[in-house]
């Protein structure tokens, strides 16, 4: 693994920090350094100044943009509110992933708010597939329906929106994903902050958040101001979790749906999310992490789409009753097991055709299909063979003569482009840069194949596929406090585009033998670097008993730095020999998932001394909890 460190211009850092400590909304302590690397932080999201940083830091409901900066909205707006007005029954034709249902989620329960008529179809992933069909939209004409709204899907649309023109019915278009080079689909409006000619500040929605737009731009035209600002706190619970799920980069309006959103969700009182909550284990004494959104939350919310039937979330969050929200939420809970299960099975496969086809070991561009694979979990299968290869990757299923597909990619290469370049060999296609969806004739895939392989080796070079870490800022064990983790912790929610803070510690001392957690993740305990004689000092016993890791911070005396601004001068106050020789006495767990082989393979012994890259994280565990370090990665200096 390479890695890469980030940088700022010192300047800059020590006058951001300055005027950091000036803030008390922010709550740093008086030390320096502590807010020094919360300055470098945000210098390196482009934070410049103690104002920018206090929106950053703190978001509020106003720094959500106005709806109608998005291209369409007034047109939008306009058919919306004749459709209540005059008692018009609406269809909202969602997508069956996360983002899609809970968009409808949103943008149903704010047409009822405001007085209208919602009903919503969401497609079956196996039997019907993505995007708008044109039978679904001859139905609704039959019952009656003359406005449907989509949400996640339909800007490339084109034969859909062609078929609501000739039965009368409208069509407004609200979607997140790239418009293809012949523009968008014919309809009242479009809502799309990728549209050519669209304005928005924030170019990163997802589809639940281009809902949440619609949503709010009808909510101001028919609430009162108090009723708006109650639901719109209400509505960004449910905006966060899709936000996160459908990994777009958390930043700009973004980050203000997340931050204030999970901050409310410790206060969830809708049966089926506090259902899913507890059936996630996620506490509610605290708001959860966005990882706790990405790992526990999403792909309970995603195996409904997945394996089964995906208006199971809308359900969820539509049931008054808790009994029956548990039940939903238990469902969930089995349909993700299941594909946690299936998703094991493809890998094995594929793992065990990188062992018997060389060719593979070799390609630029993986092409991998398989008989009998569950269409339902081929793209989080693609990002597993991603993380484990380093390569792009498409994986497909086929069903009937057709080949179902999903991709993901490396930062180096755009998917949705090599797609582009060879269009006419699929029956539909869609995506971004680093995820795709498509579909072709089972017997064009080998010419997908040739044509990714030769396209990818044609711009990317050996060096494309070394895995990268991006290392924010060289950081001593030492510093590693209760008052760092409550600095670094403002900077949440993290995810793309606001990655986790990673910091290298150099010459850190292993000061017991490392564990293996459930064959594949690593326990070891480390030091800051302790010189040979102290070293042979510390008996096994006296090494066992050293704390893991700070106690409360005001009990650590220091001298008073409310006045040092000059790094040296505080270095030097930080560095007395009572307060140095204590911080390095102190041990931290630090835990590596998913690198028991390389631990084999390094064979580390009590005593090895290190170099790591690491976050640091927080152990709530009553009885032995704590600071702790999630390992990145590590390299031996024996």
């Amino acid at each position: 693994m390479k890695w890469i460190p980030k940088s700022a211009d010192d300047a800059q850092v020590w006058s951001l920090a300055n005027q950091l400590r000036s803030v008390s909304a922010l709550g740093l302590t008086r030390d320096p350094r502590q807010a020094s690397t919360l300055a470098r932080l945000l210098l390196m999201r482009g934070i410049l100044d103690a104002e920018s940083a206090e929106r950053y830091l703190a978001p509020s409901l106003r720094d959500l943009h106005s709806p109608y900066l998005m291209e369409g909205m007034s047109g939008a707006i306009e058919r919306l509110n004749a459709a209540i007005e005059g008692k018009e029954k609406i269809l909202i034709y969602g997508d069956y992933d996360v983002d899609g249902t809970t968009a409808i989620v949103i943008l149903k329960t704010a047409i009822e708010l405001s007085g209208g008529i919602a009903d919503f179809y969401v497609p079956h992933r196996l039997k019907e597939g993505y995007g708008m069909k044109d039978d679904v939209i001859e139905r609704a004409a039959e019952n009656g329906i003359r406005l449907i709204i989509s949400v996640d899907t339909g800007i490339r649309a084109f034969a859909a929106a062609d078929t609501a023109e000739r039965l009368g019915v409208d069509l407004i278009v609200t979607d997140h994903h790239l418009p293809g080079s012949d523009g968008v689909p014919k309809a009242v409006a479009v809502l799309n902050p990728n549209q050519p000619g669209c304005e928005y500040p924030c170019k990163a929605l997802c589809g639940a958040g281009v809902a949440f737009k619609l949503a709010q731009a009808l909510m101001e035209k028919r609430l009162s101001d108090k009723d708006q600002s109650r639901l719109l706190t209400s509505f960004l619970k449910v905006v966060a979790i899709a936000t996160i799920a459908d990994a777009v980069p958390l930043c700009g309006e973004n980050r203000v749906f997340t931050k204030l959103g999970l901050d409310a969700l410790r206060r969830a009182v809708n049966p089926g999310l506090k259902a899913l909550l507890e059936m996630a284990q996620v506490p509610a004494s605290r708001p959860p992490t966005s990882g706790e959104i990405a790992f526990r939350i999403a792909p309970r919310l995603n195996a409904a789409g997945r394996m089964d039937v995906a208006r199971d979330v809308v359900d969820l969050f539509s049931v008054k009753d808790a009994e029956r929200a548990r039940e939903i939420a238990a469902r969930l809970d089995r349909l993700n097991a299941d594909r946690q299960e299936e998703e094991r099975r493809i890998l094995q496969d594929i793992d065990s055709r990188f062992e018997k086809e060389p060719a593979l070991r070799d390609a630029h561009c993986l092409v991998i299909d398989g008989e009998g694979w569950h269409r339902g979990v081929i793209g989080i299968t693609a990002t597993r063979v991603v993380e484990r290869y380093g390569r792009p990757t498409l994986v497909l299923s086929y069903d009937n003569g057709e080949a179902y597909g999903s991709g993901r990619s490396i930062r180096a290469f755009h998917l949705l482009d090599a797609l582009e370049s060879c269009r006419e060999l699929f029956t539909r296609y869609g995506g971004h840069a680093h995820a795709v969806g498509f579909s072709l004739p089972s017997e064009r895939v080998s010419e997908l194949r040739a044509h990714l392989e030769s396209y990818a080796r044609q711009r990317l070079t050996p060096a494309d596929f070394e895995v990268v870490l991006d290392v924010d800022a060289e950081l001593d064990l030492e510093q590693v406090t209760p008052d760092l983790f409550q600095a670094l912790a403002q900077l949440e929610p993290f995810g793309q585009g606001n990655p986790e803070p990673v910091f290298s510690a150099r010459a850190v001392r292993l000061m017991a033998p490392p564990k293996i957690l459930k064959d594949k993740h690593v326990k070891l305990k480390l030091a800051a670097g302790i010189s040979g004689p102290e070293l042979e000092t510390m008996s096994p016993v006296a090494i066992g008993a050293t704390p893991r890791c700070h106690p409360d911070a005001a009990q650590i005396g220091r001298a008073d730095r409310s006045t040092i601004t000059e790094p040296a001068i505080a270095d030097t106050v930080d560095r007395t020999a009572e307060n140095s020789r204590w911080r390095r006495n102190i041990t931290f767990d630090a835990l590596g998932w998913h690198m028991a082989e390389r631990l084999q393979t390094a064979k580390l012994l009590a005593g090895d001394t290190l170099d790591i890259a690491f976050s640091i994280g927080h152990n709530d565990h009553p009885e032995y909890g704590g600071l702790e370090l999630s390992l990145r990665d590590f390299r031996t200096r024996r």
